[in-house]
């Protein structure tokens, strides 16, 4: 079975993690993300994966160069242009030649769903399409599904307000599509999966959806990439991972409580660090505290850290106490 997964973001919202490493290869409890979607994949039976690329496609090459991830052979589909999730979708499954049913993904999520469940609820349903869909607490704050009593899509509702609709799902990133689906989107040309061809498919009633409540969640946040980190070192999740990858540097009299330390980290002396992650190669001095911090640079002797953000090239100066920072700015950066 083949899918395709959507990796071709800006990665806007995790700056400046993202300035350096695209958001699908930022690692997730020491592994890198892409290989927690595609191994999870596999599971279901997915034995080619195509990545659909835009921005910056040369990391992802030199992150595989053998062309396989986590078992499963992939193909790049690098956009001639930003062309939305559509576009990308219809541009990665006919650049790689797919021809029959197959999964889509998009690259910022993870997730416990039996995708193998999901395909045969398509195939059951005899669908063109059958999106899976996760509850959420605000509904508000989302564009939610309704579907009726046969698992058939009614209609989308963006942030609904109160009472507008008793649907508390929404779209949760993986979908299941028929070949035919491609003749919706035009080659090579910019559309949205979600405002466009989903709807059009509702009104030809084709579009299926199935509900689960299993582990989801968007790591395109700093506050949610910093949980999913966290969720596979603390028994949240069925499978839990090593906090401590290899070839670090901490020093014995350091506190680490409930973080993820990566590849090549240094620790210093006395230093307190709770809840947060130190990506390959961070270096934090002595005596440094952290509290729910991201770190990629360099944090000083005596500094202190609050829900701070720091990237491949922040430097925390000696002494500095910092709260909800994030170093180097973004903005300044981009």
């Amino acid at each position: 079975m083949h899918a395709v997964v959507l990796v071709g973001g800006f990665g806007t919202r995790l700056r400046p993690l993202t300035l350096s490493t695209p958001k699908p290869l930022l690692p997730i409890a020491n592994v890198r993300q892409l290989e927690h979607l595609i191994a999870h994949l596999a599971t279901a039976g997915v034995t080619h994966v195509a990545l659909a690329l835009g921005f910056k496609p040369e990391p992802f090459f030199q992150a595989f160069p053998d062309g396989v991830c986590a078992g499963v052979q992939l193909h790049y589909a690098v956009e001639p242009e930003p062309l939305d999730t559509a576009g990308a979708i219809a541009f990665a499954a006919r650049d790689a030649g797919i021809n029959d049913t197959f999964v889509v993904m998009n690259g910022d999520i993870i997730c416990d769903l039996d995708v193998a469940s999901l395909v045969q609820f398509h195939r059951e349903h005899k669908a063109e399409g059958t999106l899976h869909l996760t509850p959420v607490e605000d509904p508000s704050q989302y564009g939610v599904v309704e579907t009726n009593s046969e698992g058939w899509v009614q209609r989308f509702v963006e942030k609904p307000a109160p009472g507008e609709t008793t649907s508390s799902v929404i779209n949760a990133g993986t979908y299941v599509l028929e070949p035919s689906v491609l003749s919706r989107m035009p080659a090579n040309q910019k559309l949205s999966i979600e405002r466009v061809v989903f709807p059009q498919m509702v009104a030809d009633g084709t579009l299926a959806a199935m509900a689960t409540s299993d582990y989801w969640i968007d790591t395109g946040r700093p506050d949610t990439y910093l949980q999913a980190n966290l969720d596979l070192i603390d028994g949240s999740r069925s499978t839990i991972l090593s906090s401590v990858a290899p070839h670090c540097t901490i020093d014995s009299s350091a506190s680490i409580a409930h973080s993820v330390i990566g590849e090549g980290s240094t620790v210093g002396a006395q230093c307190v660090i709770t809840d947060s992650v130190l990506l390959p190669g961070a270096h934090v001095g002595n005596r440094v505290r952290l509290e729910r911090c991201l770190v990629m640079g360099v944090v000083g002797d005596d500094a202190s850290l609050t829900d701070c953000v720091i990237g491949a090239e922040g430097h925390v100066q000696p002494g500095h106490t910092l709260s909800g920072e994030k170093i180097p700015s973004p903005e300044l950066a981009s």
